[in-house]
């Protein structure tokens, strides 16, 4: 049952909201003094505040309701807290209201407006605390990988990150070829190199070739090697990655560039082991883990007929989907931090604006941004300017924290649909998610 503190000197005040709240299966404990007050409130928990502004008889200027209340909030910061008095004065009401109070009522009050504030804050409250133990349980879920796995070092903090690196050191053990899609500086290189650490093959070579960053007629010399005179120029023998990676695991990106040639050896490699070097007819066997990883469509690809479809089928065994970083918003500031190394910090505009940005070069594009931002940053802080990230289309007279359609449609996946926990994490009340919701199209079921 949810408990709240009412800090009133008014025995009466205090037992009719009792007996409302008792009403609605709220449980009320009374303090008459400010310092009775805080005294209850570091002995127990409680979910809500109702707090006089007056205690003395003789005074109704609010200053002791004002230093009260900034004392609970510096004992608890994320308690919410009902200013209740007979004496309304409007500029202090406006004044706490801007320093964290949840709501400035005079007496009498309206018991319907009331109500509707408290359940409301104490819904608001539980979504937070469910929130906060979600974290938690994800921050020891995390833990426990970085414990049992070697993860070469990634920064993350996103459950979807999660997700797919707890994917990736399960099927790492296997012998079974993976297939990881996702944008282009996403980090699939990170997670290929986790699954080699984390195989049988860890203490083999790692070795990686961007199939994308080759002339097509160069990548299957590139794969498997050549012989001397196999083509113009090919003065001596030369090893390809398959024989660099033998024993370990070889790392194939943007494998959708592999010319039609290159794909049949790279089927027959994979289903036997053998090749030949360009130029030569001697077999050779090797002992190899595939990962492979592409950003293109490899299904439009195969309909095309500029991709095989059994290749397709014996690359993907397994699949991982990374996700671009906008849709991992919880990696953003850690790996920020991560790429300043000891540098200068980031003041909160900063890091506003980083959690803003929708970064279509994903975690690349972070790394770039924040290192250069470092390096010319003139003041104590690396500031809004510093980042030099493209100015944003305007979409109204906002605030500059206004959730945009992206982070609300976010936090209400993540929340599972249940509009107080995404209203928490985004800093709104319910009421204030719908109006958003509505604005932007957002169906409310």
């Amino acid at each position: 049952m949810p408990q709240i503190l009412i800090i009133d000197d008014n025995a009466a005040v205090a037992t009719a909201l009792d007996v409302l709240f008792s009403l609605h299966d709220i449980d009320t404990r009374h303090a008459s003094s400010p310092e009775q007050g805080l005294a209850m409130l570091a002995e127990h928990e409680f979910d809500l505040v109702l707090q006089d502004m007056n205690f003395t008889a003789d005074t109704t200027s609010g200053e002791e309701g004002q230093d009260l209340f900034r004392r609970i909030r510096q004992a608890h910061p994320d308690l919410p807290v009902i200013l209740l008095t007979a004496w309304t004065h409007l500029d202090s009401a406006v004044e706490l209201v801007k320093a964290g109070a949840a709501d400035y009522l005079a007496k009498p009050w309206d018991d319907g407006r009331l109500l509707t504030t408290v359940n409301n804050l104490l819904e608001l409250a539980e979504a937070r605390r469910e929130l906060a133990r979600r974290r938690a349980r994800e921050q020891r879920q995390q833990k426990a990988l970085h414990d049992r796995y070697d993860l070469r070092g990634l920064v993350f903090a996103d459950p979807s990150s999660e997700r797919i690196i707890a994917l990736a050191c399960q099927v790492a053990r296997s012998e079974l070829p993976v297939l990881i899609t996702g944008p282009n500086g996403a980090g699939k290189e990170k997670i290929a190199e986790i699954i080699q650490a984390n195989s049988a093959h860890s203490k083999g070579p790692f070795v990686a070739l961007n199939c994308g960053a080759i002339p097509s007629e160069l990548i299957e010399a590139e794969l498997f090697g050549t012989e001397a005179g196999a083509y113009t120029g090919a003065n001596k023998a030369r090893e390809g990655k398959f024989e660099a990676a033998d024993g370990g695991t070889l790392f194939l990106d943007e494998i959708g560039n592999l010319s039609l040639t290159g794909q049949m050896k790279l089927l027959r490699v994979l289903e036997t082991g053998r090749f030949e070097r360009l130029g030569s007819n001697r077999e050779r066997q090797v002992k190899v883990r595939v990962v492979s990883a592409t950003n293109a469509d490899l299904p439009a690809m195969i309909r095309a007929g500029s991709f095989r479809e059994d290749l397709y089928y014996r690359l993907n065994t397994v699949e991982l989907s990374l996700p671009a970083l906008a849709e991992r918003r919880e990696d953003i500031l850690p790996l920020a931090q991560y790429f300043l190394a000891d540098g200068k910090p980031l003041s909160a505009p900063a890091l506003q604006a980083l959690q803003r940005h929708n970064w279509p070069g994903n975690v690349r594009e972070l790394r770039n941004v924040i290192q250069r931002a470092a390096l010319l940053a003139q003041g104590p802080r690396i500031e809004v300017a510093d980042l030099n990230l493209p100015r944003a289309p305007a979409r109204s007279t906002a605030p500059a924290d206004e959730p945009d359609r992206a982070h609300i449609v976010t936090a209400l996946e993540r929340a599972g649909g249940v509009i107080a926990q995404a209203a928490a994490e985004l800093g709104l009340s319910r009421q204030a998610l719908y109006r958003r919701m509505d604005r932007h199209g957002i169906p409310r079921e």
